[in-house]
């Protein structure tokens, strides 16, 4: 008596999908794109818009001074007080980064 016969079918297609349907999913030996230089990208663009949002929806006249004799305010200089913005926020971030990866090799050593 021949077993496989008898054997249950358990795909869900019932084997209705063609021999180039079933190939579609083999992989293709391609390596996949490395996404991070668009990530940091789009990230630094929501930076950048945020910053741009939060100066402009601003209701306080915000000044800031570089040095002694160049200062700006949010409400003539929108645009360079918005980078102002946006580099105190990448400032920020890359603080915490840093921070970050500090205390993971700090940790790593302690592990040892």
């Amino acid at each position: 008596m021949n077993q496989s016969n008898n054997r249950p079918i358990w795909s869900l297609q019932n084997n209705k999908r063609n021999e180039e349907q079933r190939n579609i999913f083999k992989p293709t030996g391609k390596k996949p794109k490395n996404k991070t230089a668009l990530y940091i990208l789009s990230l630094a663009g929501v930076f950048l818009i945020v910053s741009f949002l939060m100066t402009y929806f601003s209701e306080v006249l915000l000044e800031a001074c570089l040095f002694n004799n160049f200062c700006f305010n949010s409400n003539d200089d929108l645009i360079l007080y918005t980078l102002y913005v946006f580099t105190n926020i990448i400032v920020v971030v890359l603080s915490i980064i840093g921070a970050y990866m500090i205390g993971k090799k700090l940790a790593d050593l302690i592990k040892k």
